[in-house]
């Protein structure tokens, strides 16, 4: 049978059905299969089914879980499903499969979630854009010819187009919150430390990576956090402790908030698109008419420091895992079986000293330390998730990455663009041209959430990020919720979506 009003329910709605005995999670993920059939071809989200695990699965879902019967999609980046291809996005993995459940899943699983398919993901989840050369693009349902962003656009793409209420996503740089903004929707960062990388990641780009998932309800993100949320056997840091459950402070009003907002993009100079800029002053105006105070105050980041040592990051973290995905397969990878980008990364990740590393590294805590100080005066700090709408495929490869990785081809040491802060700069202003704002945060390990409260006169999504204090995840969400009641976006639907 057709379920026409699936897409008129977030995730808890639909359990809610199922608790009800309204419908079952048979017809359910009937009828998620049938969607993701009919839009899929044009968007190309999904690169795995898992149709046949997926009903067989049924009989053993944990009837406790609060997603218990929902249909589901996974990121197909560091995510082991025991039985089931797991490439990272990269010709090098393309028959690896894995014969164990990582924690994250375990705990998906446990929700109750009924997982039937894989999403899409750049290389390594490295860029803000789904086009890897293994899967091919994945396309942005509000604009075939737009990115649905990255590293968890296919995870997006899947969301925005109906295929599912909510889908699987990690943020080492902004990849929740940036294909959260591209397909409006909600794109929740957690704060570091709180959700579990184990058993085989513990720290990943040193501690920058957080999962959850792309929503299209903030009740839906607050809830699967609560889920997966609590540090795993052997994690490195402690879970910062909460109030009350997510879920819970999403269902109470914020009291009234000393909010920050920014114009400017941290990770570079220049301005930001006019758009953003409209989404940015519509948002404050709505956020004063619900009372809260409202103050135009930037940190004082260096911006220098914050780019050279993402930078050297994640070339590091690029050339680990090139090493560490050589002792998985039990070879060494061919050049043909990276992409060129990821292949200079690597390279890049092996050319400086442990001690350049080093003095990077504690820059970047540094810069941490001076955003909480500054988050002192401030309860939330607001910025335009992204310099713009999305971006046209391609934009990565032809405007960013082969432009700021050009001077390891040529044999440019980085020891030798960090004495020059001239190129630095110019480095910079290309890579971060467009994603300008969200990797702060993961350096910083604040929680933070991008939310659908604008589209361009085009139809395009803008999504705006809140970022909170250090472990107040309950008080963003809660703000979220809010801003959710006053501006709601349920109703928006994009040009390409999954018809029953």
């Amino acid at each position: 049978m057709s379920f026409k009003e699936y897409a008129d329910y977030d995730a808890l709605g639909l359990a809610e059905l199922i608790q009800r005995g309204e419908v079952s999670p048979h017809e359910l993920l009937g009828e998620a299969i049938r969607r993701r059939d009919s839009v899929n071809p044009q968007i190309n989200a999904v690169v795995h089914r898992m149709d046949e695990l997926a009903f067989a699965s049924l009989d053993t879902l944990p009837k406790g879980g609060p997603f218990y019967g929902v249909p589901f999609l996974l990121k197909d980046f560091c995510a082991a499903y025991k039985g089931v291809p797991l490439t990272n996005g990269s010709r090098a993995f393309k028959d690896y499969i894995p014969d164990y459940d990582c924690e994250l899943v375990k705990r998906f699983k446990a929700s109750g979630v009924v997982t039937f398919g894989k999403t899409n993901t750049p290389e390594f989840a490295i860029v803000g854009a789904t086009e890897p050369a293994l899967h091919g693009i994945t396309r942005n349902p509000w604009n075939l010819a737009r990115t649905a962003g990255g590293s968890s656009g296919g995870s997006g793409a899947a969301v925005a187009a109906g295929i599912v209420p909510m889908a699987s996503g990690g943020d080492g740089g902004g990849s929740l919150r940036i294909p959260a903004a591209c397909g409006g929707l909600v794109g929740f960062k957690t704060t570091r430390g709180r959700v579990p990388h184990g058993p085989v990641h513990g720290d990943p780009w040193y501690g920058q990576v957080q999962d959850g998932v792309v929503s299209r309800s903030v009740r839906d993100s607050a809830a699967m956090l609560d889920a997966i949320r609590g540090v795993d056997l052997g994690a490195p840091y402690a879970e910062p402790p909460l109030n009350e459950s997510l879920l819970g402070a999403c269902r109470k009003a914020p009291h009234k908030l000393r909010i920050a907002w920014s114009a400017e993009p941290l990770m570079r100079g220049g301005e930001l698109h006019p758009e953003a800029l409209k989404g940015l002053h519509k948002t404050v105006s709505l956020l004063e008419e619900l009372g809260h105070e409202l103050v135009e105050a930037t940190p004082a980041f260096n911006t220098l420091h914050l780019v050279e040592g993402y930078l050297l990051r994640i070339a590091t973290s690029v050339g680990g895992e090139i090493e560490l995905t050589e002792a998985t397969l039990g070879r060494k990878l061919k050049h043909a079986e990276l992409e060129p980008e990821t292949w200079m990364l690597a390279q890049l990740g092996r050319s400086f000293s442990a001690a350049t590393f080093d003095a990077a590294h504690r820059r970047l805590y540094a810069q941490g330390r001076l955003f909480e100080a500054f988050m002192q005066d401030y309860d939330v700090f607001l910025t335009p998730t992204l310099s713009g709408p999305p971006v046209e495929h391609g934009y990565f490869k032809s405007r960013g990455m082969e432009k700021w990785l050009a001077p390891i081809a040529s044999r440019f040491a980085l020891g030798r663009i960090s004495a020059n802060p001239g190129t630095l700069r110019r480095l910079a202003e290309q890579a971060f041209d467009w994603v300008s704002a969200t990797m702060v945060f993961n350096i910083t390990g604040n929680p933070s959430v991008s939310l659908p409260l604008h589209w361009s006169d085009d139809r395009l999504p803008v999504g705006m990020m809140f970022t909170g204090r250090f472990g107040e995840d309950d008080r963003l969400f809660s703000l979220a919720s809010q801003l959710e009641q006053a501006a709601p976006w349920w109703q928006q639907r994009a040009p390409v979506f999954a018809n029953p």
